[in-house]
């Protein structure tokens, strides 16, 4: 996956294991991807298939039982020391799906916001600390006055903005927003969408940007892989992918999305995607190069199959 671009975030063969008992459950399987500097990587797919998964591993709060994840080149899972694991968590943030459960119940939005500023001391004194605060919180449109409130009094909406409003507080380079509008009014959702992407502009932010609404995923972000039962299954450019989406769950998902016009919905093939056992003397299968920038996930005996559906997806897209 290699170009001209500079990795920030690489993640390596990462595979996650659960225990249910002595039972395991792997729950993320051979997890290949690289996150770029300075783009939205958006991380697409239904429930239960390893997307929030992959993000807590990333700042260490879910440890892999293989693979590595590599930060600016240095390897942040495993063990690491106090001062590494102090310049993790200041460079990299998280947005939490459930703002009710990440955010402490007996503290006041004052203290949930500015906690990060006060372990890492990011402030001159008292007054930059509230100003800081303040203004973390008008971004989000959130008013200095709620400061003095505890969480349980705000709706689960201005919940998830207190949420992006501790993130941003830290000025970090890299953020894992876990579906971070789903929470939200549909009228604040553009509104918080284009507040991240002033933000991205601004300070130079990258985003992994986890997400089942592939409309939002869309507007937002630059490339897309497509998640499935633990495994990446097409990792390519955001209208790339719109345009020439080759593996057979990409295709499930992108019909899934509601259209506003009932005739073109009515019409609408219904594509139910079955993952059908592979011949064991195919090989195993892994994410392969159709062309440049498009990964799709499968065995050596399927490219051919692959290249031939792109090339005429594109001779089609070409007529019209």
């Amino acid at each position: 996956m290699a170009n001209d671009k500079e990795v920030l975030l690489d993640v390596q063969d990462l595979e996650i294991t659960f225990y249910n008992g002595k039972t395991p459950f792997r729950a993320v399987k051979g997890v290949n991807f690289q996150i770029y500097k300075g783009e939205t990587f958006g991380l697409v797919g239904e429930s239960g298939s390893g997307k929030t998964t992959i993000g807590r591993a990333i700042i260490r709060l879910n440890p892999n039982s293989n693979g590595q994840i590599l930060y600016k080149g240095k390897r942040i899972d495993g063990k690491l020391t106090k001062s590494e694991k102090r310049e993790v968590v200041r460079n990299i943030q998280m947005i939490f799906q459930d703002p009710a459960a990440s955010l402490n119940e007996r503290a006041t939005i004052d203290y949930c916001v500015s906690e990060g500023l006060m372990n890492f001391h990011l402030y001159e004194d008292e007054a930059d600390r509230q100003r800081k605060v303040d203004e973390a919180l008008s971004s989000v449109g959130l008013l200095p006055e709620h400061k003095s409130r505890y969480p349980h009094e705000f709706s689960g909406g201005q919940r998830q903005r207190v949420g992006i409003a501790r993130a941003m507080i830290m000025e970090p380079e890299f953020i894992i927003a876990d579906e971070p509008i789903s929470a939200l009014d549909v009228s604040i959702r553009a509104q918080v969408l284009n507040l991240m992407n002033k933000f991205k502009e601004e300070r130079g932010l990258t985003y992994l940007f986890i997400a089942h609404d592939l409309s939002v995923v869309r507007y937002f972000a630059d490339r897309i892989g497509v998640i499935h039962n633990g495994e990446i299954v097409e990792i390519a450019p955001t209208e790339e992918l719109f345009s020439y989406p080759l593996h057979p769950y990409t295709l499930s998902l992108l019909q899934a999305v509601p259209m506003p016009d009932p005739v073109i919905e009515k019409q609408k093939e219904v594509i139910v995607y079955s993952e059908e056992p592979r011949d064991p003397a195919d090989g195993v299968p892994t994410l392969k190069e159709v062309r440049p920038g498009h990964f799709v996930f499968m065995t050596d005996n399927e490219m051919d199959g692959y290249q031939a559906k792109l090339a005429e997806m594109i001779k089609e897209a070409e007529k019209q």
